[in-house]
């Protein structure tokens, strides 16, 4: 069964924030491609999307098969996108922002999240909440929407600070952030909706 363990309101109000930033603030930034100067301001924009993230990995780790859930849809969502868009890959999705995204792979990733949400409904014992819940496809696609969102966002940043290849083991590889840009927005999204289940 995928469950939390409960949360006061007071233990919430971190994912709340990262939420109303995700959803409201980022989708923003990016289509005016803001760039922050101020020392404070990127600090404050650090805490809101590294630190709710963390308080969000360590409560879903209650139960390992819901952070495992939450980590395979987006993992899913990246594969597809990636193989996608680099076999039919035409229409950039954000092309000063991320080059390498397509709509194409948009399109596979909502394909494959479909499908896998389909085997799991198939397959899922009762009481997985969020197979079972009766927006649970809708949860899929907005993990699905945030983390696109997450690794846009991580995207911009880098590259305004000119470090967008940071990594060093592979080339093009942004390094640990590349890993993480799609946790940063969906991990407390999950922790939040179980929050209301």
């Amino acid at each position: 069964m995928l469950y939390l363990v409960p949360l006061s309101h007071f233990e919430a109000w971190p994912y709340r924030l990262s939420v109303c930033f995700w959803v409201l603030i980022a989708p923003l930034w990016l289509s005016r491609h803001w760039s922050v100067r101020n020392t404070f301001v990127r600090g404050l924009v650090g805490w809101i999307v590294l630190v709710p993230m963390w308080l969000a990995l360590v409560q879903l780790q209650t139960t390992p098969w819901t952070l495992l859930l939450i980590l395979s849809i987006v993992w899913v969502a990246d594969t597809a996108a990636y193989a996608v868009g680099r076999c039919w890959g035409r229409r950039k999705l954000a092309p000063t922002i991320s080059p390498g995204k397509s709509w194409e792979g948009v399109l596979g990733a909502v394909a494959a999240i479909g499908l896998y949400y389909g085997v799991l409904w198939l397959t899922a014992p009762a009481g997985s909440r969020l197979v079972d819940a009766q927006y649970g496809l809708l949860i899929f696609v907005a993990v699905l929407v945030l983390s696109i969102v997450g690794d846009l966002f991580e995207s911009l940043m880098k590259r305004q600070v000119g470090v967008k290849d940071s990594g060093q083991l592979l080339p093009g590889h942004g390094g640990v952030l590349d890993r993480i840009d799609g946790l940063t927005s969906t991990l407390p999204f999950a922790a939040l909706v179980l929050y209301y289940m």
